[in-house]
């Protein structure tokens, strides 16, 4: 189910990264991705702690295994399905709330060289989205940056920002031990047997519920505890996506018939 935090090295969705330049770039444009097919063969997406209090209404919280814990929304239950963005990657709800990781793409910040803290805008050349194209917003007004490049520059500036906080409530997290192997078991009406997701992490509520006076306000004062519920809260929505599978014929094979539990 929820899986291992994403590998080091390309971020999930990339195949490549090209730095954006003059040189290279100058008289190219940028347009909209009409088709992102392995977003929409993706259950998790990597979140920012920005997100939680909107991704709660949404989609299931929970932490990744391995490594060092990410935040990431499960948008289904089981590998390589996705009940909320159809085969193309786009909503099927105009109204639902998508991470910013898969609005940031194709484009991202990144450290070219590992002697430099400077971060550089790049995209991904394979996504179809920048290129010697007709039509679409321009790269470049003359030799500086156009409005299209500063407002999705800003975005990833945004972007990290967010994830510098999410790092640091990460480290706070696993400082704190309040996480435990998660696991959820659903009952559908007229199986035998409940279906058993594991492979994520989530918070231990009752170690919340202990927490020391002076430890809740300094998570209070510092913003952990409203993350802590919004992940706690947002688990309801597990139920939600497994209903969601079995509407659309994207449950596990062994739903068509009562089978044992399963992890």
């Amino acid at each position: 189910m929820a899986t291992a935090a994403p590998t080091e090295g390309m971020p999930i969705f990339y195949n490549a990264i090209e730095p954006i330049n003059l040189d290279q770039h100058g008289k190219m444009k940028v347009h909209g991705i009409t088709s992102m097919p392995e977003a929409g063969r993706t259950h998790a997406v990597p979140l920012t702690v920005d997100e939680f209090t909107l991704v709660q209404r949404h989609y299931p919280i929970v932490f990744s295994i391995g490594g060092t814990p990410v935040p990431i929304a499960l948008m289904g239950l089981n590998e390589g399905i996705n009940v909320f963005l159809d085969e193309n990657g786009r909503a099927t709800d105009q109204s639902l709330y998508v991470p910013a990781y898969l609005r940031r793409y194709p484009f991202l910040l990144a450290r070219l060289r590992p002697d430099t803290d400077e971060l550089s805008l790049c995209f991904d050349p394979t996504s179809g989205a920048v290129g010697d194209f007709d039509d679409g917003e321009p790269l470049f007004d003359g030799d500086q940056p156009s409005a299209a490049t500063k407002a999705v520059l800003e975005f990833c500036e945004q972007f990290e920002a967010a994830g510098l906080r999410t790092n640091a409530f990460i480290e706070d997290l696993v400082k704190s031990d309040l996480l435990m192997d998660g696991e959820v078991a659903i009952q559908p009406e007229g199986f035998d047997q409940p279906f058993v997701y594991r492979g994520f992490r989530m918070v231990d509520e009752e170690k919340v519920r202990n927490l020391r006076g002076d430890e809740l306000r300094k998570m209070n004062q510092n913003g952990m505890l409203p993350l802590l519920y919004a992940h706690l809260f947002s688990l309801s929505q597990m139920r939600d996506v497994f209903a969601r599978q079995m509407q659309q014929g994207k449950a596990p094979t062994q739903v068509a018939q009562p089978a044992p539990a399963m992890a």
